[in-house]
């Protein structure tokens, strides 16, 4: 049995940058992973390229883009996005910020980052323990014993940073819930977020492959409005994803169980109701012998327009000289609030986070440490908190395994 000043479960992000701050503060770290590599699903990230972070001023709009956003003002107040920033060029990773202030390494290649991380801990001297899974903790008065399957590790600090339930292939099943809770601590339901959501309508397979940018995407539950995204949306062969819809689908997920969602797409936003159906006067009075599709050709991409207009009750090939004053009005409502009912969102395996997790009440958000146990720690995915696109999800692995790191 080996005794180290921390030993750390989960070699993500998180993971690896507690295994840096603390190794920084002259600990003994181990830092324990089932899989064969560090940071597997930091491969995946941005396609591949890694989006680490995002550069926007870290102010209300930013902390917005979390759920659980104000848990993490002390834990960036420690160390920022700019830090994080620094901390890649000043140990030779040269980075590069696109017109969304969003980072990504120079190259475009994920592999980049994991050799700058793993240059770090080599040289901070963090013993990786790889393709070991951890079977059970234990404490004993100040002591923690972790069981492994190859060995047991003797240790006063244990940070758990073993994710969320998002892409399981990863290593990523939900097994830092199992202990969280063995200590006594809240989970709140890991759903899955950041992914895709299937839709009922069987017409939407119609759809599939086409893209609409700019367009206003809503969230009810009922009448309540539960989310609101305006974006980019990808109409896909089991519904519908892309930018505005993966931030919606975590609102999406917790609410899922309590009843039906709609989700209303407004295929132009910048046009209320009058504005709208007076555009359509103007060009119903320009082309009076024009066909209804064709007229539509204006309005929508031209994939959409045979499926909406029979989804709307519409004949398409009447002359838009014998519209009606109703049937304006329909047009008008249905580019305005065209509906689509949710089945459910994509499974864990094609989700890019988990929304859930151990809850934030019952962690110091100056230090991540347990408010139940002492000496425990928690951080990234594995802690209720969830970002929107754009780099905000790895900032906060970052972030949190970071501050956790320098108070072990």
């Amino acid at each position: 049995m080996e005794i180290f000043d921390c030993v750390i479960i989960g070699g993500g992000p998180s993971g690896c940058f507690a295994g840096i701050s603390a190794s920084e503060k002259g600990k003994k770290v181990a830092l324990v992973d089932r899989n064969s590599e560090i940071c597997k699903k930091l491969l995946l990230t941005g396609k591949g390229k890694c989006n680490l972070t995002n550069l926007n001023e870290i102010n209300e709009d930013y902390i917005s883009k979390y759920k659980n956003g104000k848990f993490l003002i002390n834990v960036f107040h420690q160390f920022s996005n700019h830090d994080l920033y620094d901390f890649f060029e000043r140990n030779g990773l040269k980075l590069k910020i696109d017109t969304g202030k969003r980072v990504y390494p120079e190259s475009e290649n994920a592999e980049d980052v994991l050799k700058t991380i793993k240059k770090i801990l080599d040289r901070n001297k963090v013993r990786l323990f790889l393709r070991e899974k951890v079977l059970d903790i234990e404490k004993n008065k100040e002591f923690f014993e972790i069981k492994t399957d190859k060995r047991i590790f003797k240790t006063k600090k244990v940070v758990i940073s073993t994710g969320g339930k998002s892409f399981p292939g990863t290593g990523s099943e939900g097994d830092g819930f199992i202990w969280a809770r063995k200590f006594g601590h809240k989970i709140i339901k890991p759903v899955p977020a950041l992914c895709g959501l299937e839709i009922k309508e069987n017409f939407i397979k119609k759809w599939q492959g086409i893209n609409l940018k700019n367009i206003l995407v809503s969230a009810y539950l009922s009448e309540k409005k539960i989310g609101e995204e305006f974006g980019e949306l990808l109409f896909t062969h089991y519904g519908v994803s892309g930018p505005s819809i993966l931030n919606l689908s975590g609102n999406v997920s917790e609410n899922l169980d309590k009843g039906e969602i709609k989700i209303i797409i407004n295929f132009k936003p910048a046009l209320n109701d009058e504005i709208l159906d007076k555009r359509l006067q103007r060009e119903i009075k320009e082309n009076p012998n024009k066909i209804l599709k064709n007229l539509f050709k204006n309005l929508l991409p031209s994939g959409l327009i045979d499926e909406f207009l029979k989804q709307s009750g519409l004949e398409g090939e009447k002359k838009v000289n014998q519209i009606t004053r109703d049937e304006r009005k329909i047009i008008v409502e249905k580019l305005l609030k065209f509906e689509i009912t949710v089945k459910k969102t994509r499974p864990f395996y094609d989700s890019m986070v988990t929304r859930g997790g151990v809850c934030i009440d019952e962690i110091n958000p100056k230090t991540m440490e347990s408010k139940i146990v002492k000496g425990l720690y928690f951080a990234g995915e594995i802690i209720d908190v969830d970002g929107k696109t754009g780099g905000y999800n790895l900032q906060m692995c970052f972030s949190t395994g970071y501050v956790a790191g320098i108070n072990v």
